[in-house]
């Protein structure tokens, strides 16, 4: 599914294009599932972040890729054809300071699967030996694809940069969204007590059955009252916030003494206002998290593996109705993750 130009789900085209061949170091991997994100339509709409320079035309997107290795480059003594892999999104150099500390998704020269490169919503897609992961047994390609991007993301924001302990109360926003049910399940198997917020009473529910301890609907804009009775007055220990402006402010109300807000996203909106005076008197903190690495993907597939967590899929789309899918996730209908499948 390519498009030649930017713009809305209409320049998405299904077109046969020669099948890529991997080159030395590189694989090829036959796509068997392939998460959808907001990332996604920022690209075909020209409105990424990043700058829309560096995307070339035809473009293919498409990050969280799940398939079966076809073809190898050269040999590798680690990967085989046909073995099971997912491709981790954040493709790096593994040179710069940032990917020598293992901070991979901070990479100095990087790229995520299908922003500059081309992507997984095809049938086969070159990607780095060194970016492949194994997925395990029993782990089938649609629950490894749904994990591959935006959990990955929940869980460096939860984990590895908010260490969030047992015993601590958090809050995550955007209960529907994949990284927001994702946190829920992560926060809860880091011993948290989970409060998750949406804007619908049905989103809320399914919070609840993914593991929220306590829901609150932020369509009312004022939450944190909420919030703040929820938690005997107190607040919370840790926002997981990934919205943007609109509820900014108010994710920071929610905070408790020494309270950490941590923030990987601003669909929504990129600027927010901070009380400084607040700031220091409540030693709270603002952390921001990109993205994940290779060895934090891999424990997140042991985890679905094992049956901790559960990848949360609200609908398989085929390939040829990826407009449909960007659609639906551009709505907000939607409650955990939107895959399509070649």
């Amino acid at each position: 599914m390519v498009f030649h130009e930017s713009g809305g789900p209409e320049v998405l085209h299904l077109e046969e294009i020669p099948t890529p061949q991997p080159k030395e170091g590189e694989a090829l991997i036959r796509v068997e599932a392939c998460g959808v994100n907001r990332l996604d339509i920022l690209v075909r709409e020209g409105s990424s972040p990043t700058p829309p320079a560096r995307i070339t035309f035809p473009h293919i997107s498409g990050s969280e890729v799940a398939g079966e290795i076809a073809a190898l480059g050269n040999e590798s003594s680690t990967f085989h054809v046909g073995q099971r892999v997912v491709i981790a999104p954040y493709l790096c150099c593994g040179t710069c300071q940032q990917c020598l500390r293992g901070e991979e998704g901070s990479c100095s020269n990087g790229d995520i699967l299908g922003l500059f490169s081309n992507g997984g919503f095809a049938e086969y897609v070159v990607a780095p030996v060194a970016s492949l992961v194994p997925v395990p047994n029993g782990v089938s390609s649609e629950a490894a694809a749904a994990v591959t991007l935006a959990t990955l993301t929940a869980w460096h924001m939860v984990v590895t940069r908010g260490k969030v302990r047992p015993g601590e109360e958090v809050l995550v926003m955007a209960a529907g969204s994949g990284i927001g049910s994702s946190a829920i399940q992560i926060a809860r198997l880091c011993g948290a007590r989970v409060i998750a917020t949406a804007g619908s009473e049905q989103k809320l529910e399914r919070a609840r059955t993914i593991g929220a301890d306590a829901v609150v609907n932020y369509a009312s804009g004022a939450y944190a009252d909420k919030v703040k009775e929820l938690t005997c007055g107190r607040g919370v220990d840790v926002v997981v916030e990934h919205i943007g402006s609109p509820t900014w402010s108010e994710s920071l109300r929610c905070l408790a003494t020494e309270g950490r807000l941590l923030t990987c996203g601003a669909m929504a909106g990129r600027e927010g206002q901070v009380n400084i005076w607040d700031l220091f008197v409540n030693e709270h903190s603002i952390i921001g998290s990109n993205g994940g690495n290779r060895r934090e993907l891999a424990q997140i597939l042991e985890l679905v593996q094992w049956g901790r967590l559960q990848p949360v899929i609200h609908a398989v789309y085929p390939l040829s109705e990826l407009a449909q899918a960007q659609e639906a996730l551009a709505s907000r209908s939607v409650f955990g993750k939107i895959l399509v499948k070649p």
